[in-house]
């Protein structure tokens, strides 16, 4: 499993990489899946994850590398789905920015027993998928600011006013649905990784 996973991870990160749009959004997009693999990497023997977490893990590096490939803005399949006047692809991205680390505190916060009690397990959840969808936001403003219009691709606005309150919601959303249709797959494979 885990060398499909890095063979995988690999293959989609070196095609990212071949003539993407622009080489300085691709670098910003890619480079959060970058660091998460090798957070990945070197905690695996002393903490390893669900198959469940780790299929999402890849499934989001997925999505942070074509968004890198061909700027967010402009992800082919995405042009006008569903009849949208914007291409949407940024927002399946923060979606997942909500789905998957929500499902990464949870697993942490129940492994490491910080929280007692389901209520305050699920809005710790919601509170660190929020408060990493904000950062990530706030990033996304900096280097607006640092790099000018030159950050257009990698914001992939695309002239919405509303686009920074949209994505929020959507990591929350996210984060939601997370919560609603995996807990029980994913507390059945915390209980198969405990027994081990």
């Amino acid at each position: 499993m885990k060398y499909l996973w890095v063979v995988i991870f690999l293959v989609v990160l070196i095609w990212s990489g071949i003539q993407p749009k622009s080489q300085a959004t691709w670098v910003l997009e890619v480079l959060p899946a970058v660091i998460g693999a090798l957070i990945l990497v070197f905690t695996y023997q002393k903490f390893r994850l669900t198959t469940l977490l780790y299929v999402l893990i890849l499934l989001h590096c997925i999505i942070l590398m074509v968004g890198g490939h061909y700027t967010y803005a402009e992800v082919p399949l995405f042009d006008g789905l569903f009849g949208a006047q914007r291409n949407n692809y940024d927002k399946l991205g923060h979606f997942a920015q909500g789905f998957v680390p929500a499902l990464i505190a949870r697993e942490i916060l129940i492994r490491k027993n910080v929280v007692n009690g389901r209520g305050w397990l699920n809005f710790f959840v919601i509170c660190i998928a929020m408060t990493l969808s904000a950062v990530y936001e706030l990033v996304e403003w900096g280097v607006a600011v640092i790099s000018g219009e030159g950050a257009d691709a990698f914001l992939g606005t695309q002239g919405y006013v509303w686009d920074t309150q949209s994505d929020m919601a959507m990591a929350l959303i996210g984060a939601l649905c997370a919560l609603i249709f995996l807990s029980k797959i994913h507390d059945d494979q915390l209980a198969k990784l405990a027994s081990r």
